[in-house]
């Protein structure tokens, strides 16, 4: 009987110090973290925004707001996040709008959206995205992606047979489910600009 509480006691003592030992490693890696994914996500603001120089939050960003006006407009994306993109004099250049798709085939995708005060996208990254290997995961390349860059429209369509225009995205062979979430998800941030940020209003 000794033996077991014993043994007992040198488990609970072995479950407490590996339990305070996980959180010291926690709180010795939190910030490195945080810092590595803000330094990610200010050089995806770069590269979907280039002309801007600096990037502020905007403040009158509103989550509640952001997702019914995307769900009424038939998405079920969530917007995320919004930051204004500024020129080195500070004048407003654009927005990285960012958006999370919960319809990818293989988990949630999130992407920023660059787009100009004119409502041309300049670009769009990936922050997140696990799709397969070799088919969804394809959207993360250049070639997929500049089908978005410099494009003026009211939103995107995908399409299969090769239909051109500038609102038109070629689907990814094998990967319809993956094109028609990330396309999705940039429409749901045009969404967001046209009827928050002022749309044609900036032009």
């Amino acid at each position: 009987m000794k033996k077991i509480i014993k043994n007992t006691f040198i488990l609970m003592g072995i479950t407490i110090i590996a339990g305070m030992l996980l959180g010291l490693v926690y709180e010795i890696t939190k910030a490195p973290i945080a810092k590595a994914q803000e330094a990610a996500k200010q050089e995806a603001y770069q590269q979907v925004l280039s002309e801007a120089e600096t990037f502020i939050e905007d403040t009158t960003f509103d989550s509640e707001k952001a997702t019914s006006l995307v769900s009424e407009a038939g998405y079920s994306d969530d917007i995320t996040e919004v930051v204004i993109g500024k020129d080195a004099n500070g004048k407003e250049i654009g927005y990285v709008i960012t958006v999370t798709s919960h319809d990818g085939y293989g988990g949630d995708i999130s992407i920023s959206v660059g787009i100009q005060l004119d409502g041309t996208v300049k670009g769009i990254e990936m922050l997140k995205i696990s799709e397969t290997a070799g088919l969804g995961m394809k959207a993360a390349e250049t070639d997929f992606k500049d089908q978005f860059k410099d494009k003026n429209v009211e939103k995107f369509t995908y399409t299969k047979n090769g239909e051109s225009g500038d609102d038109k995205i070629d689907a990814i062979s094998g990967a319809t489910i993956t094109t028609s979430a990330v396309t999705n998800a940039v429409d749901a941030a045009l969404v967001y600009f046209q009827n928050m940020l002022g749309g044609s209003v900036n032009e």
